[in-house]
């Protein structure tokens, strides 16, 4: 098992998804656990849990959240607030699209 930590930025409000509700842009902490998945040839992870944190009024509330729904909120993100280079998680960190069954290609 290892965990990713990294922060998002949205430079607008945004949506996670509908059981969230709207949340101020800003900056927020994230966590990705994963499990490594060995095979003969390589080494992979799939993803077990993600967790968001939403800091606000002097409280710390985590959300256990679906990664695809992260994806979407920052493309939306980077998409209606007009900057190109509206930042999500970091290259090294920030996952690339993920195969049907959840492991990194």
């Amino acid at each position: 098992m290892r965990t990713t930590k990294s922060t998002v930025t949205f430079h607008d409000r945004f949506i996670l998804n509908r059981d969230v509700g709207e949340l101020p842009a800003g900056s927020y902490d994230i966590e990705v656990d994963e499990e490594e998945i060995l095979t003969m040839d390589r080494t992979g992870y799939r993803r077990v849990a993600a967790y968001f944190y939403v800091q606000a009024a002097g409280s710390m509330r985590t959300l256990i959240i679906d990664p695809v729904d992260l994806e979407s909120a920052l493309e939306r993100d980077r998409t209606t607030s007009g900057q190109p280079g509206a930042t999500g998680t970091p290259k090294a960190a920030r996952p690339a699209t993920l195969a049907p069954d959840g492991a990194f290609p």
